[in-house]
């Protein structure tokens, strides 16, 4: 499992065991004691996982976050400022009207929290990736441009093409697609995500860049020319920022 599933796995873990003690509270509300010992035997070390998933994912959440677990800051005990801390310390006031139960809507926002995590998750991910890989591509292409203007076009063509696959691996698997071959090509890729990732006309423009870049990998009739490798550089350069 990579780290990736592993954290999203524990995340999800921690989704399910919130909501077990989330029904342990609420049970105690209807005068189960017992439920609200398992809340406070086992609430410290879900929130010991859940603060630093926070962190990473909701950073500008971690304050409120916190807040309902602890509120230094507070003027007064009552029940709109009570904390789950107060819960774990079995705190109550029959005359202001408020015991351990006051807390459970603190621990269910904790929950909704780290359940928002879970179902962003992906996509977070992939912002950071593609963020990183951007900006690999990014140095790669000025590689491309600075053989090309050394006059090495089949090495500078040979670059653009495996940007091209790499990008295209990824588009390929945001779009669900799986392709057969195992080292799969620029026209395989191509075919593959012609009406899944863009149209027709796109289509005939890579298909042709795909040729260019064969023209630069192999030994054929002729040389490529510095007008076909600057195109090929242009269009991978349009790829990669317009092709997700």
């Amino acid at each position: 499992m990579s780290k990736h599933e592993d954290l999203k796995a524990e995340i999800n873990e921690l989704v399910c065991n919130g909501q077990k003690l989330f029904d342990a509270i609420t049970a105690n509300a209807k005068g189960e004691a017992q439920d609200l010992s398992f809340f406070i035997s086992n609430y410290e070390k879900w929130y010991s996982k859940a603060l630093p998933i926070i962190k990473q994912l909701l950073p500008d959440r971690v304050d409120d976050f916190v807040l309902l677990y602890r509120n230094e800051k507070r003027k007064k005990l009552d029940v709109s400022t009570y904390t789950i801390s107060d819960a774990l310390r079995c705190v109550s006031n029959s005359y202001n009207h408020y015991s351990p139960t006051s807390a459970r809507l603190c621990f269910l926002r904790q929950v909704n929290m780290i359940q928002s995590c879970l179902e962003t998750f992906d996509s977070k991910i992939f912002d950071i990736q593609t963020i990183l890989q951007a900006d690999i591509f990014d140095s790669e292409i000025e590689s491309a441009k600075h053989l090309l203007k050394m006059g090495f076009l089949r090495a500078a063509g040979a670059i653009c093409g495996v940007i091209i696959e790499k990008h295209f691996a990824g588009v390929c698997a945001n779009h669900s697609i799986k392709l057969a071959k195992k080292n799969p090509t620029i026209a395989d890729y191509n075919d593959a995500l012609k009406d899944n990732a863009y149209d027709t006309v796109e289509w005939r423009r890579i298909q042709r860049l795909g040729d260019i870049r064969n023209l630069c990998d192999h030994n054929k009739d002729r040389e490529p020319t510095k007008d076909e490798v600057e195109e090929l550089i242009a269009g991978s350069e349009k790829i990669i920022k317009t092709i997700f």
